[in-house]
């Protein structure tokens, strides 16, 4: 066997290794929730967990209705998707069709930098920056609160969709685009009435794929948000997210082995489901884009 063979073989079962790693860790994170979850509902009828709006697994009498926890998580979502989502088109709209490539080249990466922040950080920079200011605003304003929560997490999420978009504007074919610009249209129509609705796939499927990362974030809404499960659409009150009750549970005060230990598998699960659901249907459209 030659060298260049030699190199090639190994490259190929290396690679082949790292994809096994994935599948095998996908296939473990799913056969250790389904386990225990099972483990779990065979104490607690599923129906009761789905549906149920009492949220109360550690004290007595024990409830378990996840519908507080999904209400506080989607709360922080919808929240987080109200500022992000019109500031990420604008940017994304600005740095595709108005600016210049020097100020693109500076903007992008600094976009870029605000994903590497750790959310811990967003988290105390919500609770030491962003209640209080908001508290000048709303005295009643609780400390832990879901809009300090949905705020830094549309900081957060803002960077994954000017980035989708743009790539999403940017694979638009620059025929239809001159075309317009020879008909006399100005940069504006252009965006708006061609290049949006060219794009309209991957700005879908960025939204999805935000939500579902904000549904997913932990320390950010566990600092900020607070640790209360209750069914409110007031984004003033303390709340509590799937992930921050994972989080609550998993500090250790509570005692493996038993039911409520078991409530993190079965609220993960849940949120495993949910998250999945959602990556399937941004890469459809994703896809459908293409």
């Amino acid at each position: 066997m030659t060298k260049a063979k030699w190199i090639d073989k190994t490259l190929e079962g290396f690679l082949i290794l790292c994809v096994s790693m994935t599948a095998l860790t996908t296939l473990s994170v799913v056969l250790i929730l389904g386990k225990e979850s099972l483990s779990f509902f065979s104490h607690v009828s599923i129906v009761d967990f789905l549906f149920g709006t009492r949220w109360e697994p550690l004290l007595e009498p024990q409830s378990f209705g996840v519908l507080p926890l999904v209400c506080g998580t989607f709360l922080i979502v919808m929240g987080a998707m109200v500022i992000a989502l019109p500031a990420g088109l604008l940017i994304a709209a600005y740095l595709n069709e108005f600016a210049s490539n020097r100020f693109r080249s500076v903007v992008k990466p600094v976009l870029e930098i605000l994903a590497g922040i750790p959310t811990v950080v967003y988290g105390y920079f919500a609770l030491t920056f962003i209640t209080p200011q908001l508290k000048t605003v709303f005295p009643e304003m609780q400390v832990f609160n879901a809009a300090s929560g949905a705020i830094v997490v549309g900081i957060m999420i803002l960077p994954m969709i000017a980035s989708l978009c743009d790539d999403g504007f940017r694979a638009v074919s620059t025929t239809i685009r001159d075309g317009a610009y020879a008909l006399g249209a100005r940069p504006y129509e252009v965006m708006t009435q061609i290049i949006l609705p060219s794009a309209k796939s991957r700005v879908a499927a960025a939204v999805i794929l935000a939500m579902s990362r904000a549904i997913g974030e932990t320390m950010a809404v566990t600092l900020a948000a607070g640790a209360t499960p209750k069914m409110t659409l007031n984004p003033l009150e303390s709340i509590q997210t799937m992930t921050a009750y994972i989080v609550q549970v998993s500090l250790g005060d509570t005692p493996a082995g038993g039911i409520e230990y078991q409530t993190v598998f079965a609220v993960a699960a849940l949120l495993f489901v949910m998250t999945l659901t959602m990556n399937l249907i941004g890469n459809h459209f994703i896809y459908k884009g293409r």
